[in-house]
Formats: C-alpha cells, structure tokens, sequence
C-alpha cells in the first residue's frame, strides 16, 4: 500500500473512507507519521482531498479507537504511534452492581446441571485415565472432539468428524481462533451483520482488522448488499450469527443461507458462523452444510449448560482442522483436561442434552411472562431467544431509555453497544432475561419500564 500522507483520493475508484483510514494506517505504522506529529484539522484536511468534512471525521474515529491517534478538545489530533494497546471498550462482562436488576447480560439458568457437574468432578477425581499433570494433546482431547461431533448432530453442520473438531475456551475464544486462521495480510478486512454483539468488535479491534456492516432486513443479512460490500471493500470473512441475532432476535432461513452461500463462492469468501445464543435444536442447515469447504460452525455450552467451564468449539471447513489447532496450540496449548474430561462425561451421559431441554423450556417461560408485561410496546421476541428486542416508541431513544431504567435500578443494553465504530444505531434496546433474578422482581422491573415508555422523557426525571 501507498504510505504517502495525505493519500491521493483524486484517481481512487474505492470507497475514499476506506482509502482514508488504510493509507492513515500505514503511514503512522511505517512511521511515515512520527510519533506525536499532529494531522490536519478535519475541514482542512477534507478541503485538501476533496472529500467532506464527515468521511475525515470518520477516519480519525476510527483511528483513535485503534490507538492509533489521540485527540483533545481544543488540541486537534495527534499521532499516538503505530504499536499502542487498542483503545478501551465497554467491558463484555461486568460484576453485578449493588442496588441493580441485570438485564444485559444473557445467563444460563440452574435446572439442576450445578449438582450434576459437582458429582461428575468427584467421579473423575477417583477415575480420571488422562492424568491430571502433563499437557493436554489430540489423543486427550479425541473423546470429547468426537462426544462434540454427535452433540451438533449429523444435519446440522453436515458431516463432521473428529479432526474437523477444534476445542476453545468458549465462543469467543473459538471466533478469535477461527478468525485467526483466516484472515492475513497487513489490512485484513471482516464483514458482519450492521449490528452485531460486542464481541466482533472487541475479535476485530485484536486483530488490528477492520470491520465492516453489511445491510439487514427481516431475514438477516442481505445477499445483495453482501456483494456490494465485496465489490467495493474486498473481505476475507464474513462474521454472522444468523439463527438467532444477537441483539435482534432475527433468524436467517434456509433459502436466504443458500443465497449468501452463494455469494460466498463467487468472491472465495469464508463464512463464520457463530451459534452460541442457540438454545434449540433447529432445522436449518448451518453455513457449514451448504458449504462445507468455506463455513465454520462455532458455539459453545455457556448458554445452554454451563458458562463456567468456558467449553466452546469450532467445526472447521474440510481440510482446515489441523491449521486451526495449529493456532489454537498456539494461542493456548490445549483446553485443560479436566474440563476436556467432564465435558466429555456430560455429552456422552446425555446430562449436557437433558440440561438443555430444561434450560430451552425455563427461558421460553421467562419470555412468556416478559412479553405479558411488554406486550403493549414493539418488541421483537422468540420463545427460544433468551432476550427481547424492544423498539422506541415516538419521545424515546435508546441511550436515553437506557439511562431512565438505569435511575430506577434496571440495567439494560442501548442498541449503540450494537452498532459498528462506523455505523448507525436503530432507537432500541435489548432486554435480557436473567434467570437469577427472583421472578416478582423481575415481573416488577419489566412493570416499570413499560411505565417508563407512557411517560415522554422531558417528563423524567432522570
């Protein structure tokens, strides 16, 4: 890439943002930008490429989000140097706050599945053929690669064997892994829905890749927009978790899945599929079905039997296995046996599938009764969606909505802590039903928001 600065945009047929924040790029990490040298003023700088002052505006954005430039009001923006930590996010887990009902984080409920993993572990402590000292290997980990392989099923990700089957510390360890395994090059680029679950921003922001939305609709994500996308910005992957949208409660079906697929050959696209919010057992084919030799199929047990043992996995496109735990080795070494062991002893006792029949049967009881109490509002909802998607009515936006519960001790999820550094935010939020608030709080904390809706903001006092 040209890592002359200011870039020349005059010729570019490419999108002149993307061009903008690439050349920006380069330039401070080659040190064409020195360290602490300030940029142009973004009027300035616009006026010089022949762009508006909002594309430069953007770039800057996104560059400090990366680390890349600090700004300061009254100061301008000045070159931070190329190999600093990666801005600060919104944490993705939080320590519940005293005084506060939790409805952003999305829990497993307790149907019984604590005490069975507590008897499993003094089983093992008296059984355990692997040995608790030397490091985990592919022979320690086979059973439970292949216990994996029957849990998915044979029509859900198509035919998988044991060495397709990669082990990581939960869903997000598995995406970054997969992720990992993929991408290449200095300006890798990940596409993903316009809204996403904050996780793809914090995987993209750790790889240094940049990460662009791709337009939805009310069946996911759209084909057509995907190849425009693909046209004008080129990707590697495409991040998607089309069977249950996470914040939006949207699921992707077949004939849409095969359209994209579709896309995904045309351009050598590799797909990721994250499926972790799934409590089902649905019949859709994953991407990997449609195309096994592009589609990754990734999800874990957080949400369906236990997040504490942080079990996740990838089923890796044919061929692909052994470069995924290749990566995984060398990120981690291997998934700790104990865990391997119990994990093992849950799918193969049949414990970890009666779990989540009982947890999918719990969470579709939590969304009955919070439909009950939200009913008279849009909300977008799914009996196996452990979260609600609840619209602005006219008077409301989400980040205000958000704050006015926060004041009445209710904590819940703006749909900005959706959006893309890049992208617009819709005026709603998410509503996630934590299973281990009592049910009269939560009934009480649901009753309260609705009251918050009646009522215009200029009218709270928050």
């Amino acid at each position: 890439m040209d890592t002359t600065w200011p870039p020349d945009l005059s010729q570019t047929s490419e999108s002149k943002y993307i061009v903008l924040i690439q050349s920006l790029r380069a330039a401070i990490r080659t040190g064409v930008l020195e360290r602490g040298a300030k940029l142009p003023p973004v009027r300035e700088l616009a006026w010089d490429l022949g762009i508006t002052p909002g594309t430069v505006a953007r770039a800057y954005k996104m560059a400090a989000e990366e680390g890349l430039v600090e700004t300061g009001v009254g100061r301008g923006t000045f070159v931070a140097g190329g190999l600093v930590s990666p801005a600060a996010d919104i944490p993705l887990m939080n320590l519940p706050q005293p005084g506060h009902l939790d409805l952003r984080a999305v829990r497993v409920p307790d149907v019984g599945q604590e005490a069975q993993i507590r008897q499993i572990l003094q089983e093992l402590a008296r059984t355990n053929v692997h040995g608790y000292v030397d490091y985990p290997n592919i022979e320690t980990d086979h059973g439970a690669r292949v216990a994996v392989a029957h849990w998915i099923g044979p029509d859900r990700a198509g035919r998988i064997a044991a060495e397709d089957v990669v082990l990581g510390l939960g869903a997000q360890n598995s995406v970054m892994m997969a992720l990992q395994t993929v991408l290449h090059g200095t300006t890798p680029v990940i596409l993903t829905e316009s809204l996403a679950y904050p996780g793809v921003r914090h995987a993209a922001r750790l790889l240094r890749a940049q990460l662009i939305g791709v337009d939805m609709d009310a069946h996911g994500v759209r084909p057509d927009r995907l190849e425009e996308v693909l046209r004008r910005h080129g990707g590697q992957v495409f991040l998607t978790s089309p069977e249950l949208h996470s914040p939006t409660t949207l699921h992707t079906p077949a004939a849409r899945k095969a359209e994209v697929a579709a896309v995904a050959r045309q351009f050598e696209l590799q797909i990721i599929e994250d499926d972790c919010h799934c409590l089902t057992r649905p019949e859709t084919p994953a991407y990997r079905a449609l195309c096994p030799e592009r589609a990754w199929f990734i999800s874990s047990l957080s949400k369906t039997v236990s997040a504490a043992l942080r079990f996740g996995y990838a089923v890796a496109p044919k061929g692909q296995g052994a470069q995924a735990r290749q990566v995984a080795q060398s990120s981690f070494y291997g998934m700790p046996q104990p865990i391997v062991d119990l994990v093992t002893s849950l799918l193969r006792s049949g414990a970890a599938e009666e779990t989540r029949a009982k947890v999918e049967t719990e969470m579709a009881r939590k969304v009955r009764m919070a439909v009950n109490a939200l009913g008279g509002w849009d909300v977008q909802w799914r009996e196996d969606a452990p979260f609600l998607w609840l619209k602005m009515p006219q008077g409301w936006r989400g980040s205000t909505f958000a704050r006015a519960c926060e004041s009445k001790g209710i904590r819940i999820k703006p749909a900005d802590e959706f959006a893309l550094p890049d992208g617009q935010a819709p005026n709603a939020v998410r509503v996630s039903l934590n299973p281990y608030i009592p049910e009269p709080e939560l009934e009480a904390a649901l009753s309260t928001m609705s009251a918050l809706l009646a009522v215009p903001p200029l009218a709270v006092d928050i």
